[in-house]
C-alpha cells in the first residue's frame, strides 16, 4: 500500500483546517500544510488521531507526498493570496494534476486561473463550499466547477464528505470554468436577502407588537416547526433567546446595529446588473447592510420626523401575517437568485442544471431550507420554468399570502418601520404580474430629451417624436 497521501490541503485557518479533518474522518490520508508552520502542527496536535495526516512544511513537501494524479485543496484569502499560492504551486505540479480553489472566489478569477492553468496541462477547479466551519467538519453543500475529467477524478471524495440528504450527497458538477463559484456567488447573494427579510420579521414583531427577544425566538421556533423551517430561521430564534453574560440583557440589545459584509452579496449584484438579471432582494439586502454601517448618513437622519402614531393590529391575526409575508418574500428572493443563475449559464455557456443546484442546496450549506426541496421539484418538472413564481405550486402559495402580505407592508409604512426586503418582494411580485408598466411614458421621456428611440404596441418599428419641432412621428 502506498505511503502517499490521496490529497492535499494548503491553507489551514478555520475552514481549511475543518476541511482537512472531514476529509480524514472519511478515511482519507490528507497532505496538510501552511505557510505558518505553527498552525501545522497545531492541527496534528489537537485533532491527529481523527485520520491520518501528512504534515507537510512547504509546498514541495506537500506536492511530493501526494499519489498521482495529485490533488491539492487551496483553502486561503480570495484575490491576491489565491494568486501567490498558485504562483508557486502550479510550477511543481505535472501534467494532469488537480489544483481545488474552495475559498469565495471571484468567478472571474476563477475563469481566469482555469484558462491559465490548462495551458500548462494543470486542471483547475473552482469549487464552492458553503457551511461555515461546522459545514466544513460535517458536511458542506459543495459546488465545484471546471473540467468534467477532473470533477470524475475528485467526485468519490467530495461525496464522501458533503453533506447528505435522504441518501443523496450534495455535491454535483456546476459547470465549466467558473461555473461552481459563480454558483456560490449567487448562493451568498440569497443569504443575504433571506437574512434581511429574517431580520425585517424581527423588528416588526418587535416593533409593531412590541415582543421582548425572548418572545420572538419563540414565534421563531414555530416558524421553524412549519414550512420556513431552515437553517436561519432556526438559528434566529437561538440568537434571540440568547442572554449576554456581562450584562444580562438580551444578546441583540448590546450587539452593534451595523452589519458587515465580506464582498460576494456585492459582486452578485454588480453582475446581476451586467446580465439585466434583476435581483431587487439582494440589492436590498446589500444595500441594507452598507445603510446600517453608514454612522454619518445615520446621524444626520437621526432627528427626521416619523409617523405620529398607528392603530396596533391584532396580535395573532399579525404574527400569521407576518408569516405569510415572510414566506412569500422568500420564495421572491429565490426566485431572483435561480433567475440569474440561468442568465449567467446562458451568458457563459455553462449549461447549469437549476434543478440539481436546489438539491445540493437542502443540505449543508447557510441557505438550506424545506421548501428548496419544492423548487428541486419544480425545476426537475419543468426545466424551462421562466421563473419560480410561474410554477403553480409557488404561484398559489404566493397568491394566498399576498393579503398578508400587503397588510405586513402597509402596517410597517405605519409604524415608520424600514422593510425594504419584504417590501422590494412585493414590488417585484406586482411588476411581474402587472399587463402594463410605467416604463411607456420612461420610453417617452427618453425620446424627448435624448432622441433614443421607442417602439409602437401597434406596428413594428422604431420611431422618434420631433418633440421640439412639429411633433411628427418618423421611423428611425
Amino acid at each position: 500500500m502506498s505511503d502517499k497521501a490521496h490529497i492535499g490541503v494548503t491553507g489551514l485557518a478555520v475552514m481549511g483546517r475543518n476541511l482537512a479533518r472531514n476529509l480524514a474522518r472519511n478515511g482519507h490520508r490528507v497532505a496538510v500544510h501552511n505557510r505558518h508552520r505553527e498552525r501545522t502542527d497545531e492541527l496534528l496536535e489537537l485533532f491527529g488521531s481523527e485520520g491520518e495526516f501528512v504534515p507537510s512544511y512547504s509546498l514541495r513537501e506537500l506536492v511530493d507526498s501526494l499519489e498521482r494524479p495529485r490533488r491539492v485543496v487551496v483553502m486561503v484569502k480570495a484575490g491576491g493570496p489565491t494568486d501567490a499560492v498558485l504562483e508557486e504551486l502550479v510550477p511543481l505540479l505535472d501534467e494532469q494534476d488537480i489544483v481545488v480553489d474552495a475559498g469565495n472566489a471571484n468567478f472571474e478569477d476563477t475563469r481566469r486561473r482555469e484558462a491559465e492553468l490548462a495551458e500548462r496541462g494543470v486542471r483547475f477547479v473552482g469549487a464552492g463550499v458553503s457551511g461555515g466551519e461546522e459545514g466544513a467538519l460535517h458536511g458542506p453543500s459543495i459546488m465545484p466547477g471546471g473540467a468534467s475529467s477532473a470533477y470524475r477524478d475528485l467526485e468519490p471524495t467530495l461525496r464522501s464528505i458533503a453533506a447528505d440528504v435522504e441518501g443523496t450527497p450534495c455535491v454535483t458538477h456546476v459547470g465549466p470554468d467558473g461555473a461552481g463559484h459563480f454558483v456560490k456567488m449567487v448562493h451568498n447573494g440569497i443569504e443575504y436577502a433571506d437574512m434581511q427579510l429574517i431580520a425585517e420579521t424581527y423588528d416588526l414583531l418587535r416593533g409593531v407588537l412590541g415582543h421582548t427577544p425572548a418572545q420572538s425566538a419563540e414565534t421563531f421556533r414555530s416558524f421553524d416547526r412549519g414550512r420556513l423551517n431552515s437553517y436561519l430561521i432556526g438559528i434566529t430564534a437561538e440568537v434571540l433567546d440568547h442572554t449576554d453574560e456581562r450584562t444580562g440583557r438580551p444578546f441583540v440589545d448590546v450587539v452593534l446595529d451595523q452589519a458587515e459584509q465580506k464582498g460576494t452579496g456585492r459582486w452578485t449584484v454588480q453582475n446581476a446588473l451586467e446580465l439585466a438579471s434583476p435581483v431587487s432582494g439582494i440589492a436590498e439586502a446589500v444595500f441594507a447592510r452598507s445603510l446600517s454601517g453608514n454612522t454619518e448618513l445615520r446621524a444626520a437622519g437621526s432627528g427626521l420626523p416619523g409617523p405620529r402614531g398607528a392603530r396596533t393590529p391584532e396580535r395573532e391575526q399579525f404574527v400569521a401575517d407576518v408569516e405569510q409575508a415572510l414566506y412569500a418574500s422568500k420564495i421572491v428572493a429565490y426566485a431572483q437568485g435561480f433567475d440569474q443563475i440561468r442568465a449567467g449559464s446562458h451568458a457563459y455557456g455553462w449549461e447549469i442544471d437549476l434543478a440539481s443546484v436546489a438539491a445540493i442546496w437542502r443540505g449543508g450549506c447557510i441557505i438550506r431550507a424545506k421548501f428548496l426541496d419544492r423548487i428541486r421539484a419544480a425545476y426537475e418538472q419543468n426545466p424551462g420554468l421562466a421563473s419560480l413564481l410561474a410554477d403553480e405550486d409557488f404561484r398559489q402559495a404566493l397568491s394566498g399570502a399576498q393579503e398578508s402580505w400587503r397588510r405586513v407592508v402597509a402596517t410597517a409604512a405605519e409604524f415608520g418601520l424600514p422593510t425594504p426586503g419584504i417590501s422590494s418582494a412585493l414590488a417585484y411580485y406586482d411588476t411581474l404580474r402587472a399587463e402594463r408598466l410605467p416604463a411607456a411614458l420612461v420610453q417617452g421621456q427618453r425620446d424627448y430629451f435624448g432622441a433614443h428611440t421607442y417602439r409602437r404596441t401597434d406596428v413594428d418599428g422604431v420611431f422618434h417624436t420631433e418633440w421640439a419641432g412639429d411633433r411628427s412621428e418618423h421611423e428611425a
